[in-house]
């Protein structure tokens, strides 16, 4: 039995996903085969027609999508339809569903689940993975194979509606979780999602508006067609992206913006400027990029790598429960979800580098 075949039996049986592009459909595909009973639901009858002869249950409005009663609700809606489409979920949504979503910006996210009545049942999830393509047709079982989710949670979380999203994430969805404030995941993924986004169109743009763009694209190669993957995706979809996440986009873009200003005019003045190509030295030495497929890299065989894992130590005071090492070296703990520091230690624990593997018998099950 496979470690996810094996880990989300005791995770949610029925799930529910609305909006069925290229995360949700992708979420529904793999919870499928994983014998996970899905239910889902699109407003496209296109999108939904596509679904259903992939396999998937489909039903034709939101208020029979809340009536299948499902244990978790997947809101796989575009940001700008999250508040006409909670809002309806919520006047027909059983008591007893927990709801999270897979949007790439939480804050404003939670605002509107809260403002709609959902927010003490609603746990915040983003899986790290995608391509710069969009709807059904994109989406497959694999894409989220492996893939690293943040969850956020707050200090008024209660701990079973996290239990079932942490259980969902690294049971059947095949995920681990790295639980985050919602503040610290949007400031993060402005940095490596956002920002990503908004360089990749200033490229496509700047190639656009040039004078050479015919011969440039001619010649464009790999730089080229990797730091612009991103903006070939549905610019409203990205628009969208950088717009919610406004509060901490904008400021990154401005750093940038000075730093390259600062570039440009060292370059025109002949001046030096090692200290813009070495500022991030330190990066280079220790990240290494790592696809969906895998939360550290490995070296052939399953060994650990070569380079330093992230360091941490138990929150001070705390009652998570150190589980050692396994004959990979991976170091191991737990936390204990019915103590009362939970959300200082899983917080303190993922921002420090560890990685939310399994959920049992109320157990938070951490390794890295």
């Amino acid at each position: 039995m496979r470690r996810d075949e094996a880990a989300h039996r005791d995770g949610p049986r029925t799930v529910a996903v609305l909006g069925l592009g290229l995360i949700g459909g992708s979420l529904a595909r793999r919870l499928a085969r994983q014998g996970v009973t899905v239910t889902g639901y699109d407003s496209s009858a296109e999108t939904r027609a596509l679904a259903a002869d992939a396999g998937i249950w489909v039903v034709e409005d939101v208020e029979s999508l809340c009536a299948s009663a499902p244990e978790v609700l997947v809101l796989a809606v575009p940001l700008r339809a999250m508040r006409p489409v909670a809002t309806e979920v919520a006047r027909h949504l059983p008591a007893t569903t927990v709801v999270t979503d897979v949007g790439s910006v939480k804050g404003p996210v939670r605002e509107v689940l809260e403002g709609c009545g959902l927010g003490d049942r609603y746990v915040g999830a983003h899986p790290m993975a995608g391509t710069e393509a969009s709807g059904f047709a994109a989406s497959s079982a694999g894409l989220l194979d492996e893939a690293r989710w943040a969850v956020t949670v707050t200090d008024r979380t209660r701990p079973e509606p996290l239990a079932a999203v942490l259980s969902l994430v690294t049971g059947a969805a095949g995920g681990r979780a790295f639980v985050l404030t919602d503040d610290v995941h949007d400031e993060a993924a402005a940095l490596i999602s956002h920002v990503p986004h908004a360089f990749a169109i200033e490229l496509l743009n700047l190639v656009s508006a040039a004078p050479v763009r015919e011969v440039a694209l001619a010649l464009a190669a790999g730089s080229f067609r990797d730091g612009t993957r991103v903006g070939r995706t549905d610019p409203r979809r990205t628009e969208a992206m950088l717009t919610e996440n406004a509060g901490w986009v904008a400021p990154a873009l401005r750093l940038a913006a000075r730093d390259l200003e600062a570039l440009a005019t060292a370059l025109e003045a002949n001046a030096a400027t090692t200290e813009f190509f070495d500022r991030a030295d330190d990066v280079r030495a220790t990240w290494q990029p790592q696809g969906a497929a895998a939360v550290a890299p490995t070296a052939a065989g399953g060994s650990p790598p070569a380079g330093p894992l992230p360091t941490a130590s138990l929150p001070p005071g705390g009652s998570a429960a150190p589980g050692g090492a396994d004959a990979a070296g991976t170091e191991r703990l737990s936390v204990d979800l019915g103590e009362p520091e939970w959300f200082t230690e899983l917080v303190e624990l993922s921002l420090a580098g560890w990685a939310v593997v399994a959920v049992r018998a109320g157990l938070v099950e951490l390794a890295r």
